[in-house]
């Protein structure tokens, strides 16, 4: 999707207004003047490089960014090695993603000193942290621009600031309960899309550095989510992916308090939308009423991600969860009752502190017994600001990875039997691309979330066709267009 602005209208000789986001379109015209000049210098159009860490979240934010790059006039975007502006969209919730950060930034420091116009910036959620903010300061001068998960929306406002100043530009926002709403936006892909509908988080798991960097919930107004969805489908989007920390919790700080489930039945009237999906349910909050929606749905995926950390309760209590063990099989049991053919995944932690064997056996009892199509399994990281942090009881690093092989090795044996049951069958599918490794293959993806390759060419990319899936092959499928197939 490409941004069109009539740049004519905007008068940038004057004071910038204080309305949003008329203010934003302001200074995206004063920015886009002062890099017209820097490319006219250079004899060369602009480039740029967004990097992304972390969850959806921050990918959603990125296509933002990157939107307000190429209005102001970085026309192409490039490997980060050769982009006139580099900018790092940051993840905080493991400490490692903080040192992955800094190391590309000495490779950064290198490209910077061949290209004195170049510019670095860094935002998202490492750079909420202050102690993060002051080593870049102290170590990181080259910088150009900092700023965190609050205040995205001021980029252009923050990109004019730096070219004024010619120095570190910094504006860490330690709270907000500000949402700016149309702002530009590229989007990776034309036939579906994020879109966020709340930020923040309140729900404080004493493993989780999230509600102390995205701050407190708050949801987006449902006539600007509606509004949102309804101009992308106009765009061509055909699938639309619901965004927040806990999106099971939408909508309880509205002036008009609105529950997800109502949500999502005004969203499944959006004519010309085919799929929604949205991520990430928290157990304690996911409601019988929203179960219900999904059963009656035509439009809602039959996926749910539902993260479950520990299969024991008392470790369930230690990390501030507030369900236990038996409170959330019984809400698969009401899932499963209500969409039978429910794809459902999980996140899982292994050696939270304090966790013993037994409570270890207890996760295992809760992977045999719900059978997920998929997990996303971790070592506990300790990540310095958490409750869990300076818990005793840390586990030993040889008893975490012993474990965390035990549990890997129980969730992809029986990921790849639940998997394989449409064998087949004829599944819908939105077929995203061509095959990296195959390019006489297109990759789709169903309804339940997994991958299906295929013969076909780009012709069929955005498009939502049937495939008669031939071949389970654990976490995919291979295929065949169901008007191809003969028996």
């Amino acid at each position: 999707m490409k941004n069109k602005i009539d740049f004519t209208q905007i008068d940038i000789a004057g004071e910038a207004p204080i309305a949003e986001p008329q203010r934003q379109y302001y200074f995206i015209a004063k920015a886009k003047e002062y890099v017209e000049s820097q490319a006219a210098e250079l004899g060369r159009p602009l480039t740029f490089c967004v990097t992304t860490f972390g969850c959806q979240m921050n990918a959603r934010d990125s296509e933002k960014l990157a939107g307000i790059l190429e209005l102001i006039g970085y026309t192409e975007e490039t490997e980060e090695d050769k982009a006139d502006f580099v900018i790092y969209n940051t993840c905080t919730v493991r400490e490692n993603a903080n040192t992955r950060v800094y190391g590309r930034l000495g490779q950064l420091n290198r490209i910077k000193q061949q290209k004195k116009h170049m510019m670095i910036a860094l935002c998202g959620c490492m750079m909420q942290e202050p102690e993060v903010v002051e080593k870049l300061k102290k170590s990181y001068r080259f910088v150009d621009l900092i700023f965190g998960t609050h205040n995205i929306f001021k980029f252009a406002e923050l990109i004019v600031t730096r070219f004024q100043s010619e120095r570190m530009v910094i504006d860490i926002w330690k709270d907000t309960d500000k949402i700016v709403e149309d702002l530009p936006s590229e989007r990776k892909y034309t036939f579906k899309s994020g879109v966020n509908i709340m930020f923040g988080c309140n729900n404080f798991c004493s493993y989780c550095i999230v509600p102390y960097v995205r701050g407190r919930e708050r949801s987006r107004s449902p006539r600007d989510i509606v509004r949102e969805i309804e101009s992308l489908v106009a765009d061509g989007v055909v699938e639309v992916m619901l965004l927040g920390q806990n999106v099971n919790s939408y909508g309880k700080n509205l002036d008009e308090p609105l529950t997800f489930a109502e949500l999502l039945r005004e969203i499944e009237k959006i004519e010309g939308l085919e799929r929604i999906r949205f991520m990430t349910s928290h157990p304690k909050d996911l409601s019988g009423e929203l179960i219900e929606v999904m059963a009656e749905s035509k439009k809602i995926c039959p996926h749910l991600h539902l993260p479950i950390q520990s299969g024991s309760s008392r470790i369930l209590q230690k990390m501030n969860r507030r369900y236990t063990k038996e409170h959330y099989l019984e809400l698969v049991d009401k899932i499963r009752r209500a969409v039978p053919d429910i794809s459902l995944t999980t996140d899982i932690i292994v050696g939270f502190p304090g966790e013993t064997e037994e409570d270890f056996e207890e996760t295992m009892d809760v992977v045999r017994k719900v059978r997920f199509d998929s997990a996303f399994t971790f070592i506990y990281s300790k990540r310095t600001g958490t409750p869990a942090a300076v818990m005793d009881e840390q586990v030993p690093a040889d008893v975490i990875k012993t474990r965390f092989d035990r549990l890997l090795k129980e969730v992809q044996a029986i990921s790849s039997e639940v998997c394989s049951v449409h064998e087949g069958t004829v599944q819908r599918v939105l077929v995203e691309g061509i095959n990296d490794h195959d390019s006489s293959l297109v990759t789709g993806r169903m309804g339940n979330n997994l991958l299906v390759h295929f013969p076909g060419g780009k012709e069929l990319v955005g498009r939502l066709v049937d495939v008669y899936l031939s071949e389970a092959k654990g976490f995919y499928y291979m295929g065949h267009l169901a008007e191809n197939y003969q028996s």
